[in-house]
């Protein structure tokens, strides 16, 4: 059985296993997918290769095959030959769940946080691979922001890697590379990294990330130029910044726009006058202040998001945020389920195990030596019998009469309220799985509707797929539909 949650500590065996000279980083944002080949040499560390390029097939919907092949062909195109990599995850795709952390001794900690995240998380256990990352800001009592990602994009992304020939060694955050929760630990830093057509937004304070979210929609497309929407930002700024606790918004001073492209110095540019109505220092990062890391940069890097994991990865740096699903060799199961004392026992199991096998089969040969003389006396009527019914499959009605369409529009209107507190957008059937996005008053309306629509006839394997804001918020979930019930 799977674990309901995978916890991940800093100090993991296999980033000091498969530590090496080199490392391909990936950020993946939408479709654009960023690359850079970073190589560690005597001390220093340089950029040998770096490519942006944007996907023609969705990374987290079509073929896993299709998009690793489109990968590697824009490695080859590239020049890249480097295997092992490190990936920043979309924000989207992630969940956060603030908690206060009980005066409890640090071995039960872990157990507390599986229970809250299980009991938080609009997902069944297993689904979500989950980290956390805790922090204390003055006397107040610590706390911990529980962050997941849905297990399936995690796994759909690395087959992608894997059928482009990579080996995916850590899949993390890419803000949380460029402003790490350690640094600046005694003033919070709200950190910004403009995107596409959004912008990750990071709080850090009390030496861990008390915040993460994207800010959807932050620019507008205007011919060939991308224009910033300031009101709608400043909008998600003080709705965010009312949310926290008072001793976080007041532990923020700094405000660090990440990137070196237009939009950031753009974002820079705009924010000003706004941060300095709110007492905070505003200032755009393009590149590494020195000591950033073990090794020397050379002085003209530029930040960005796979460069960050990359050489954090290079460098040793602890990885609090990881969401790469555990590998456990069948050695390890077979050393953790039989330990010393149990080998023998484990020897006694085998023998009768295989005794057991010997005599099953010579049953098995006895009963199809028997089953075989009694069908070949009757195989004749049976090759009749096939034959009619090859002619009656032939000749059979070729249209559908279970009305499949209707019945899955009445299953959702029996399952969604009748007050109109749950409304549907889109609902989009194919073959075997259908599709529903909407909007809901709150996060208790839309569970009751998945509810009564798991409790439906002919429903199965209903689980959501995104969801986006609080009240009211957006939703899209799936369900397979079988007209002879569940599956």
């Amino acid at each position: 059985m799977k674990p309901p949650f995978s916890f991940h500590v800093p100090s993991l065996d296999r980033f000091s296993r498969t530590k090496g000279a080199s490392v391909l980083g990936l950020a993946l944002d939408g479709q654009r997918l960023e690359g850079v080949v970073v190589r560690r040499t005597n001390g220093s560390a340089t950029v040998a290769k770096s490519f942006v390029f944007a996907l023609s097939l969705d990374p987290l919907k079509d073929d896993p095959t299709l998009v690793g092949r489109e990968i590697r062909k824009q490695l080859d195109a590239a020049g890249i030959r480097e295997r092992r990599c490190v990936v920043a995850l979309p924000l989207n795709w992630i969940l956060t769940l603030n908690t206060t952390l009980p005066e409890l001794p640090e071995s039960d900690l872990a157990s507390f946080l599986e229970i809250t995240a299980e009991r938080g998380f609009p997902y069944s256990p297993g689904a979500l691979l989950v980290a956390h990352s805790r922090y204390r800001v003055a006397s107040d009592n610590p706390a911990a922001t529980l962050i997941a990602v849905p297990r399936d994009h995690v796994a759909h992304l690395e087959s992608a890697l894997r059928a482009a020939q990579l080996r995916p060694v850590s899949f993390s955050l890419g803000i949380a590379a460029l402003q790490p929760a350690e640094a600046d630990a005694a003033d919070g830093v709200l950190a910004l990294t403009p995107g596409e057509t959004s912008i990750a937004l990071q709080i850090t304070a009390g030496g861990g990330v008390a915040l993460l979210r994207t800010v959807e929609d932050a620019f507008e497309q205007e011919g060939v130029e991308r224009r910033l929407q300031l009101d709608h930002l400043i909008r998600e700024l003080r709705i965010t910044m009312g949310q926290l606790p008072a001793p976080v918004r007041d532990s923020i001073r700094r405000v660090k726009v990440f990137g070196h492209n237009q939009q950031a110095a753009e974002l820079t540019a705009q924010l000003a006058p706004q941060l300095a109505e709110m007492e905070l220092q505003g200032q755009q990062i393009t590149r590494y202040p020195p000591g950033s890391f073990k090794f020397q940069l050379p002085p003209d890097l530029e930040v960005s998001s796979a460069l960050s994991l990359a050489l954090r990865h290079l460098a040793g740096a602890k990885t609090t945020l990881e969401f790469l699903p555990p590998k456990v060799s069948a050695w390890q199961q077979f050393q953790n389920r039989y330990p010393a004392g149990k080998l023998a026992y484990a020897g006694a199991a085998v023998g009768v195990v295989a005794f057991l096998t010997l005599a099953a089969f010579l049953v098995q040969q006895w009963q199809l030596m028997r089953w075989q003389s009694q069908w070949n006396v009757m195989k004749t009527e049976v090759a009749e019998l096939d034959s009619m019914q090859d002619n009656i499959q032939t000749y059979r009605p070729w249209f559908d009469d279970s009305f499949r369409c209707l019945t899955v529009l009445q299953r959702l209107t029996d399952a969604f309220p009748e007050q109109g507190s749950v409304t549907a957008k889109s609902i989009e059937i194919r073959p075997d799985t259908v599709v529903c996005s909407g909007t809901a008053a709150d996060n208790q309306a839309l569970l009751q509707t998945l509810d009564r629509l798991r409790e439906s006839t002919g429903v199965g394997s209903v689980q959501v797929d995104q969801i986006r804001g609080k009240s009211p918020l957006q939703f899209t979930f799936n369900f397979q539909s079988t007209p002879g019930g569940r599956p």
